[in-house]
């Protein structure tokens, strides 16, 4: 029974291998990687290895082998690459951090550090209480209601601050925090939970036009409603990247939902009509485009040197070349936030383009390794979810290179893992963490039902 049960179904003998020990190999690269561009940085500035090299050492070391320790016992399927390539972004970061700190006489890469650890015990905490992501679809319209009260907090009198006149974080204590960055996560819940329920529905074609079927009039709601709501961030918050990030990633989710690509369709020309309209009658909007198109009309003496950030890390990028000038060789600290919104001009300044083409590939392997933890993922949910978190890297950092690179308007994004920010930094290792336990359950063995099947037979046989 089971022999005939193994060749009707030649793919349940196949078993993922749980892979841990490439894990913890790849892990170990990381951390020569984040520590030794630690240690470079001070050889480079100071002329010699930081003094504190052991002790930050060994707390990077901890966090991550703490990290691997937990995968490693609550989800000993999942994918054996996400974890080594967040930690050798993370500690790349902090090395870049650390650096502009020596030039700036700052202290941001410890408080980076701090919330390096505040993210990973949240990571864990991810792991340890949620065992099934199918659990979350019952939280679809609570995690999409969430999601639209944290985008509002920044407009409450009070607790929002305006800070470079983009109004999206609170106060709480000492701090300012971006709750937008909590709300992305619960969006792509309240998304995938939603197409998982209405997807036929919105499927379904309506007029075809030049060889693509258009959606439905009827069935434009919900698109319409997020085009309304990623508006309505830009024009009260004054935030370009926020706005283009939520509208694309719903579009991306419901394109993969529905594979219609009349809905790429509709939302292009909803981007369009909304750029267009945005750059007329938002000041702030019109001022990205026009340093876009010719930053140095506004660079220099004579003028409003609104375009300086952007052309010295122009000049800062050319200067690197092909294999930049090295950690401390460079002059990042003149580009301002050097260490948030243009850490990759820094990188590109001091590691030149070989070291910036070695952080897009880390990127490309977090957005590879989600699509491919939605293609095995054996739910629609599931697929969804790891398709609308893959999508938040790809979409985000496509907009924070693409802005510091001139291939589109600048934006206030910050670069995952990379840039100096509690708020996005945590939020980042808490997507690691669901996208590790999709893929744990994807890849966990199948049950074999054949076995349970003679039992019962068997059982069958001694009852009669």
């Amino acid at each position: 029974m089971a022999t005939s049960t193994a060749l009707s179904n030649p793919l349940r003998g196949f078993v993922h291998r749980r892979r841990r020990g490439a894990e913890l190999f790849l892990l170990v690269l990381a951390l020569v990687v984040g520590i030794g561009a630690y240690a470079a940085a001070g050889i480079g500035v100071q002329g010699k290895v930081p003094p504190d090299i052991v002790g930050y050492g060994g707390w990077l070391a901890a966090l991550v082998l703490g990290a691997h320790l937990v995968v490693r016992l609550v989800a000993p399927y999942a994918d054996p690459v996400l974890l080594p390539v967040v930690a050798a972004l993370n500690g790349l970061g902090l090395a870049v951090i650390h650096r502009l700190d020596l030039a700036d006489n700052t202290d941001f890469a410890r408080q980076q550090l701090t919330w390096m650890t505040l993210g990973v015990g949240l990571f864990a905490a991810t792991l340890l209480i949620l065992r099934d992501h199918r659990v979350l679809t019952r939280f679809t319209y609570t995690c999409g209601l969430s999601a639209i009260v944290l985008l509002l907090m920044p407009q409450m009198p009070f607790v929002g601050k305006e800070i470079n006149g983009a109004r999206i974080w609170i106060g709480v204590g000492p701090f300012s925090l971006q709750p937008g960055e909590v709300a992305k996560v619960l969006l792509v819940i309240a998304f995938a939970g939603y197409l998982v329920l209405h997807r036929d529905a919105l499927a379904l074609a309506g007029r075809r036009v030049a060889f693509v079927d258009l959606p439905r009039g009827r069935d434009l709601g919900p698109i319409l409603a997020m085009w309304a709501v990623s508006l309505a961030i830009l024009v009260f918050q004054n935030d370009l990247g926020s706005s283009l990030l939520f509208f694309g990633l719903f579009l991306i989710m419901l394109y993969v939902s529905t594979e219609r690509p009349g809905w790429l369709v509709v939302g292009g020309l909803l981007f369009v009509v909304g750029a267009i309209v945005a750059s007329l009658l938002i000041s702030r909007v019109g001022v990205r485009v026009d340093l876009w198109l010719d930053p140095y009309k506004y660079f220099g003496e004579g003028t409003t040197d609104n375009g300086r950030q952007i052309v010295l890390s122009q000049f800062g990028m050319a200067w690197g070349g092909l294999i930049g000038r090295g950690f401390g060789e460079g002059s990042p600290w003149l580009v301002s936030y050097a260490n948030s919104d243009f850490i990759m001009s820094s990188i590109g300044e001091e590691l030149g383009l070989t070291g910036v083409m070695a952080v897009l590939v880390l990127y490309g392997l977090i957005v590879e390794r989600s699509l491919r933890i939605a293609l095995i993922s054996r739910d629609g949910f599931g697929k969804l979810l790891a398709t609308g978190l893959g999508g938040v890297f790809a979409l985000q950092v496509f907009v924070v290179v693409g802005g510091v690179t001139r291939l589109i308007p600048l934006t206030g994004l910050t670069t995952p893992f990379l840039s100096y920010g509690g708020s996005s930094l945590v939020a980042n290792w808490v997507i690691i963490a669901l996208l590790l336990r999709v893929s744990d359950l994807a890849r966990r063995p199948l049950p074999d039902l054949s076995e349970e099947d003679d039992d019962d037979q068997s059982t069958q046989v001694i009852r009669l």
